[in-house]
């Protein structure tokens, strides 16, 4: 990926007209003094150094727009883990691209907002950010070709969330399908377990043993017989007895007459 730069606004101890050197007060020159010294400390690469010069510089003058901006391109380059620094940064240089005075260090602003948006992938914003720097100032090649990048990556990303959505809706059919035809074979299986268990039901029927056709004609007559009432049965056998004493007392009056010995019982053996 190309690096992206934050751009730093320099100033120069150039040389001063002697009136306007008298007309600086003292507070003025340790401002200037503070953002020079500021800026050898930036490009020495000891940027938490330069962040105290420009610091000391707005304790003067807290307007000052070029001191603001390269506090914010200080802590843009010392960074966190937590992303504080670049929290600061995009803060001062969010009001410096809306209410700068100086053209150009809105530009700047734009133009450095636009990387960090590109930084963190969010190239749709960053797009937006660097056509507001090229409006302040159509000559800047690092915006215009940054854009260009961002623009690129922008449509990359969008056919690559589109690709990711798209096997996303295909797994999900996938997945769809496949539970589907899991079910229609548990549904087979069901149904050939159950006709497994049918024809093991119909084949233990068959392989019973069948009952005698004498014993099936017994059984209603034995249901029946069991149905008689114990006082029904005594009525019955009390007939009986009845019909057997009175043919009895028939036979013995028939041998009386005709003159035959009654028996006797045997007598017990001593």
């Amino acid at each position: 990926m190309k690096s992206l730069f934050t751009a730093l606004i320099l100033v120069t101890a150039a040389a001063v007209p002697m009136t306007s050197m008298a007309a600086d007060d003292n507070s003025t020159r340790r401002e200037r003094n503070y953002i020079v010294d500021g800026n050898k400390l930036y490009r020495a690469e000891r940027y938490a150094d330069a962040e105290v010069a420009y610091r000391k510089a707005l304790e003067i003058d807290a307007m000052n727009e070029i001191a603001q901006f390269n506090l914010a391109a200080s802590l843009l380059r010392q960074g966190t883990s937590t992303g504080e620094n670049e929290k600061q940064a995009s803060q001062i240089l969010g009001k410096l691209a809306t209410d700068a005075e100086d053209t150009a260090i809105s530009e700047l602003a734009y133009y450095n907002l636009g990387n960090i948006a590109f930084n963190g992938q969010d190239y749709a914003k960053s797009i937006e950010l660097y056509k507001n720097a090229l409006r302040r100032n159509p000559d800047n090649d690092k915006a215009r070709e940054n854009l260009r990048l961002a623009q690129k990556r922008l449509e990359e990303q969008q056919n690559q969330d589109q690709n990711k959505d798209k096997n996303q809706d295909q797994q999900q059919d996938q997945n769809k399908d496949q539970q589907n035809q899991n079910k229609d074979q548990n549904k087979d299986q069901n149904q050939d377990q159950n006709k497994d268990q049918n024809q093991d039901k119909d084949k233990d029927k068959q392989q019973q043993p069948q009952q005698p056709q004498e014993q099936q004609q017994q059984q209603p007559q034995q249901q029946r017989q069991s149905g008689i009432s114990k006082e029904n049965a005594d009525k019955i056998l009390k007939a009986m007895e009845n019909e057997e004493n009175a043919t009895r007392q028939r036979v013995n009056a028939e041998r009386n007459k005709s003159g035959a010995p009654s028996r006797r019982p045997v007598t017990n053996p001593w």
